[in-house]
């Protein structure tokens, strides 16, 4: 049986490039934090992988922190910047790494605002500025969308939050490798990072932290990484991590360019289905289609697709297993049905058009059987 993998949204498969770098850090010997011959080996091995992923978003090596991912490094952010309390603004299509921590905030005493997206899930920078308050500390709004890809205006976004005294964090775990990224064009005080989506090893990621602001650590027991994340160092891990984002940022345009082929293609197979409609931004992410077949039962098309070899998902990677209706969609106003009738196509550098079509045509065959 063919089998095709169309999720990579929810992780890429490790690049050459990224398996060869972990294997030639992995056998070495040494921890980074020693001082003798062997753990400086181990840090300067960690600092080339910094150094490469600073330079692939645009910033100093100073202002990056290696952490375990994008889960990580967006509760840091909104755990240590609101823990003394005020008001927080984000966007109710925010990734659950977002919104599970904003939430328990919100239990604990801290006021949240959590901004209604258009059709297409935008939230605007006039939306923000009129949430902003005297009181607002932190504004969370994440760059390129996990389930819909849609791209936010971040820049503009976080000149607002300037302006009224706030910080700004953005979550871009789904950026690097497609979209351009430039922490410091952007203008944000915090960005987050995952190294798998990209095709890095699972399990790392970054922080970006402007240079001159102090993060409080979330856990405590050591000095690494000027002791915001003490922990002993993945250098294998970091060293992978940092140069396959360089490789992903250095072919960004192409990719870009190849995904829209492929995005294209398996939207041109879909066109004689009957009864769909698209919830992704049209001029979004090109790695994601999400597409409603309406009638359909999404569990039955999930398997349909299953036993016939194309891997898709539901929604967020964080929420599969669950079959529970997408946040993301409801907050664009589908019913439960329909957002429970809702599958996210994701697109990798290794997805030809070829397999686009392939997909499409089994995917109408899988609408077929779970609207009978």
């Amino acid at each position: 049986m063919r089998e095709l993998y169309l999720d990579y949204a929810a992780t890429h498969p490790m690049t050459p490039d990224a398996l060869s770098a972990y294997l030639h850090a992995a056998q070495e010997a040494g921890n980074a934090a020693s001082v003798h011959r062997a753990g400086q080996r181990a840090r300067e091995r960690l600092e080339e992988g910094r150094a490469a992923f600073a330079d692939a978003i645009g910033a100093h090596p100073l202002t990056v922190i290696a952490n375990a991912g994008g889960t990580e490094g967006d509760n840091h952010v909104l755990q240590a910047v609101m823990a003394g309390g005020g008001h927080l603004i984000t966007t109710l299509t925010e990734h659950s790494a977002v919104l599970a921590p904003a939430r328990a905030l919100q239990e604990r005493g801290v006021d949240v605002t959590f901004l209604p997206p258009d059709r297409h899930g935008r939230v605007t920078p006039e939306q923000v500025q009129a949430a902003m308050r005297a009181d607002t500390r932190l504004v969370s709004v994440h760059h390129a969308n996990n389930e819909i890809g849609t791209v936010q205006d971040v820049a503009e976004i976080a000149r607002v939050a300037r302006a009224g005294g706030a910080l700004m964090h953005t979550d871009a775990v789904q950026s690097l490798g497609v979209l351009p990224v430039n922490v410091v064009a952007w203008d944000v005080d915090f960005a987050s990072f995952s190294a798998h989506k990209w095709g890095g090893p699972k399990g790392v990621g970054f922080l970006y932290v402007r240079r001159g602001l102090d993060l409080a650590p979330l856990t405590l027991g050591g000095g690494q990484e000027k002791g915001v994340r003490p922990g002993t160092h993945n250098v294998a891990g970091v060293y992978a991590a940092g140069l396959s984002a360089h490789v992903a940022a250095q072919a960004q345009a192409d990719t870009y360019a190849h995904l829209t082929r492929v995005h294209d293609a398996f939207l041109a197979g879909l066109a004689a289905v009957p009864d769909l409609s698209f919830n992704h931004a049209s001029d979004g992410s090109p790695k994601v289609v999400n597409v409603t077949a309406h009638g359909a039962d999404g569990e039955a098309l999930l398997m349909n697709l299953d036993m016939s070899g194309v891997y898709a998902s539901a929604g967020s990677a964080c929420s599969a297993g669950t079959m529970q209706a997408s946040h993301v969609l409801m907050a664009l106003g589908l019913s439960e049905a329909d957002a429970r009738a809702s599958l996210r196509f994701s697109f990798g550098r290794a997805t030809t058009e070829e397999d686009a079509t392939y997909a499409a045509g089994v995917f109408a065959r899988a609408v077929q059987f779970s609207r009978a």
